[in-house]
Parts: structure tokens; sequence; C-alpha cells
């Protein structure tokens, strides 16, 4: 494992057909199409409308909630980005923290050491962390437009068309200078542009079931694998767990009915018991694969989420890296939107991001493969794997940085202060303000000694850049991004570099 990203690449070159005739002919504008309402689709237009873009969310489900999300818990970055967006408190007092992370057997993160506020994962289901989203992303001004699937998608060199059905038939041609696919693993924005989505199917016929338990488990998340079965058990809060689980040698179709017996007999196999289950509202079959896209951005055209890269519910990062992906896009796309940056911003989008995808992919894959370990060697391996992250720190530092999301960074130009491209943890500032209330409002935050030569509040940019002072005497000065990453410092850094730094990053 590693807690760094490595620089990404984009493998070919995609391109839509920009001769299409576009009907009706229209107007580039400043407008935004995200399209899926799921977490990443809705933190992003949360961003966008926050910033002043005008942004439309198209959703081909009915305006619902589905309590059918595989989704539970929350990690520590995540819970800073949902911070800077005041949302964090709100979704604290619904879940449930966990201080440790079991993944199988002997294999358990603890996560009390994290140089974090959030020191511990938030356990509560998807439909918690949309409700809150879909609240803050209308309020800041989002429209929403619910069974309203997209139909086609056409991009020019002004603009992205899209083609929208109702559900009563009727279809609609709407128009927006760039467009979001976040609509799943089977996005249809994805293939609009044609790019592919290689990878494979990493176990078939895992089962779901909706639950009640009469013997309550001892733990808030259980988890636990032999050599043929696995299960995972989850509390929705309201009496009911989700369950997960798979046995090695039931290799069905995803449409062959589950019933609760077999749900149980599985756990039991790999749980040593059933807890008494009973009164199953749902439960279905699904496979879980790993796969990701070779590019994030097609021209006018982006994927985030699930459209972008899937890959196993081990270690429960995948909702986690959706809304990473679009807390990095949003402000991006503002600011070139507005006019304060240059398009060659959004190109970051895919160095930074992809990386991660894959770094995502091949770690919750490991955590698979070793949970179900059967061979000799195998076995080895996990233990081993154990032990180094029980006794050696910077393993077991590492191993946390990853699955919690606090450990990635992106790639600095080179001579870069060493601080830049990190993850800024939640600073205390002067005035007994932290660093993640000063990024609200999707502002960049400048972090600076107290000094007659320290710029001013905004800096003449009040609608895009807090300016804060550092509660200790520390030298250095800091300009972090909107996502909570840091975009350059400097020690003890004179007035023209500051100036000359805030105008590469923040805009004249």
């Amino acid at each position: 494992m590693s807690g760094t990203t490595d620089p990404g690449s984009t493998a070919g070159d995609y391109r839509t057909d920009s001769t299409a005739p576009l009907t009706p002919p229209a107007s580039p504008t400043s407008r935004v199409i995200v399209v899926g309402s799921g977490p990443t689709g809705l933190l992003l237009a949360g961003d966008l409308a926050t910033a002043g873009v005008p942004v439309t969310v198209l959703e081909k489900r009915p305006h619902h909630i589905s309590n059918l999300s595989r989704a539970f818990t929350l990690h520590a970055r995540t819970l800073e980005q949902l911070d800077a967006r005041g949302l964090a408190d709100e979704l604290e007092a619904v879940g449930r923290p966990l201080d440790r992370l079991r993944l199988y057997e002997r294999l358990t993160l603890d996560l009390t050491t994290l140089r974090s506020r959030f020191r511990h994962v938030l356990v509560l289901p998807q439909y918690e962390v949309e409700k809150v989203l879909r609240r803050w992303a209308a309020k800041a001004g989002a429209e929403f437009r619910y069974e309203s699937e997209v139909t086609g998608l056409t991009q020019d060199a002004d603009g992205v068309t899209v083609e929208v059905r109702a559900a009563s038939g009727a279809t609609e041609t709407l128009r927006a200078a760039y467009a979001v696919g976040a609509d799943g693993m089977r996005s249809t924005v994805r293939d609009a542009v044609g790019l592919p989505f290689p990878g494979r199917s990493v176990i078939r016929s895992v089962v779901l079931a909706d639950v009640r338990l009469a013997e309550p488990p001892g733990t808030l998340l259980t988890v636990d694998a032999t050599g043929d079965a696995f299960a995972f058990l989850a509390p929705f809060g309201d009496g009911y767990h989700r369950v997960i689980c798979w046995h090695r040698r039931r290799d069905v179709p995803d449409h062959t009915p589950v019933d609760l017996a077999e749900v149980k007999e599985i756990t039991r196999l790999a749980l040593g018991r059933d807890y008494g289950m009973h009164d199953a509202r749902w439960t279905s079959r699904f496979h879980s694969d790993e796969r990701q896209a070779p590019a994030y951005r097609v021209g006018r055209v982006f994927l985030a989420g699930d459209a972008a890269h899937v890959h196993s519910p081990a270690g429960g990062q995948g909702m986690n890296t959706g809304l990473q992906d679009a807390a990095n896009l949003g402000w991006k796309l503002a600011a070139v939107l507005k006019g304060h940056a240059d398009e060659a911003l959004l190109d970051t989008y895919q160095a930074e991001r992809h990386p991660v995808g894959r770094s995502v992919l091949r770690s919750s894959g490991a955590i698979v493969r070793l949970s179900m370990a059967k061979r000799p060697w195998t076995l080895a391996l996990r233990a081993a794997l154990a032990t180094a992250l029980t006794t050696v720190a910077p393993v077991r530092r590492r191993a946390v940085g990853q699955i919690t999301g606090v450990g990635y960074r992106y790639r600095a130009p080179r001579g870069a202060h060493r601080a830049v491209g990190l993850r800024a943890p939640d600073l205390a500032l002067a005035g007994g303000t932290r660093l993640y209330e000063a990024l609200r409002g999707g502002r960049f935050v400048l972090v600076t000694p107290r000094s007659p030569d320290a710029p001013g509040e905004g800096a003449g940019r009040a609608d895009r850049l807090a300016v804060r002072h550092w509660a200790s005497d520390r030298r250095t000065t800091v300009l972090v991004r909107p996502d909570g990453y840091v975009a350059w410092a400097a020690e003890d850094a004179a007035p023209g570099a500051v100036e000359e730094a805030l105008t590469a990053h923040v805009g004249r």
C-alpha cells in the first residue's frame, strides 16, 4: 500500500464528433450540467452553486432517496471536506463513530492517531449523506430535474448539448458550458464520449439483504472471512442491518433470487453465527467489478465517482473517493467559468484524481484478495501484513492514510515548498478559528504570520480569498486551495512573492 499518489497519464486520445449537428443551435453559457444525483453529483452541484455558477442536475430516477446503497462509511478526509462546507457536524450527529476499522481477522486499523479533527470512521447509510447534500445544494441554488434521462450528448468548441427525455416521453435539448457524468458504473455520459471502462468482475454473486437481528452484534461494523465465505454487517439505525456476503463456491447469475436461508448460511460460515436474522425487507444479488476509465476528461465533458472508477467495497472507499473527486473538480470549473483561471486548470483534474482512483482500485482489491486467502503463501502474506501494520509505524501510517484519504498528495512543481500538494490539516488560526471553517464558502485561504506587510482581508479578491493569521508565531505563509490542499507555501515570504502566488493561483 502507498500513502501517496503517483502521476497520472491518459491512455489514448478520446474525442466526440464535433461536426455533429446541434439541434437547436445554442449559444455558449456559463451553466454546468451534472448527470446523476448520488453523493458525488450532489457535492459537485452544491460547490458550483455556492460559487455562483448555474448548475442543473439531471436524474432519471424519481425524486426520492433510496436505501439500496452499499455505502455505509465516511472516512476522515471526506469528513474534512464536508466540514469545509459546514455539513460535517450535522452528519456526525446522525452517524456513529468507530475509531478502529477492522478489515479482516487480525487486521485492524487504529484511527485514533490521525492528525485530524475526525479520528474515526463515521458509520451511517449513504442516504443520510444524500439528504444533507441535497438540501445544501438546493439551498445554494442548484436546479434539480428528476425523471430526466439523458439520451444523447454532443460537444463542440463552445459547449455541450445534452438530449433529455422526461418520464412523459417528451424530449428536450439543454445547452451548457460543461457536463459532468456522475451517473454511476453504467454511465450514459461515459458511453456518449466513447470512453471504454476496462477491468473485470472480481467477485460474482455477492448477496445483499436488509434484515432484523435477534442478537445485536458486539461491534458497530462486523466483518470477517474464511477461505470460502465473507460477510459484513452494518446498521441502518432504524432497527435493520445491511448484510453483504459472498460464498466462493456459489457463482450464480445476478438475477437468481435470494432467500433468507442463503444469507444466514453464508453469514454463519463467515462470522460463526447468523445473529438470528429475520424479517428481510429487501434482498438482491450483484457482482463487484474493478474498472477505471482511462480519461476523466474528454473536451468539455468530465467523469466523477463510479462513472470514472469502480472497485470492491473493501475498506469503504467508494463513496469517499467520489466525493473527493467532486471536491477537486468543482472549484476548478468555477474558477474557469468566472474568468479567474485559464482552462488548462481543468487538465489537473485528470492529473490529480486518476492516480488516486487507480490506487484505491489496487488497495481495495488487495484487501479482498487477502481477506479471502486460502493458499499457504497468501495466508502467510496476510499474516505478515497484519504484523507489519501492528509493529511498523511507517507502514501503519501509510495504510491508515490511504484508507482514510488523508495520506494522498498531489504532485508539486519542481522546487516547490515541501508542503505543496499535501492535504492541509485543520490548522489553528488567530481568533480561535480553524482552517476548515475559513474554507467555507469555497474560497482559497491564505494563512500568514502576523505582520504589517501581511495582505488585508481578501487582498482585493474577497469573493474567492480569505486571509487569516496563525494562532502561533509560525513564519510560514501558506495558500490553501478550496479543496483543502496546499497550493503554495514559503518561509518568511516577501509581499511581492505572496502577490505573485495569489495572481498565479487565485487570479488577479
